[in-house]
């Protein structure tokens, strides 16, 4: 008999968050396309800096030389 006196169990329903779109084959590939280039443009992007500081020390150092410079190699003259 005293079990049938306790308080009844209330169950509150949270209101449920809106369902996420679904992402298609295309989006991802899109994606992926969109992420890889980026990369492939900031590694062309780094490359270019490199080479110019460099061509930029090598001028600067046949400046600053005094007299002609006697190698074996060929010279380019860039």
């Amino acid at each position: 008999m005293v079990l049938l006196l306790q308080n009844p169990i209330v169950v509150e329903v949270a209101k449920q968050p809106p369902i996420t779109p679904e992402i298609t084959y295309p989006q991802v590939i899109v994606g992926a396309i969109g992420v890889a280039g980026l990369i492939m443009v900031l590694a062309a992007l780094a490359g270019l800096v490199t080479g110019g500081i460099i061509i930029y020390l090598k001028k600067r150092a046949e400046a600053a030389a005094t007299g002609p410079i006697e190698t074996d190699h060929a010279r380019l003259g860039i």
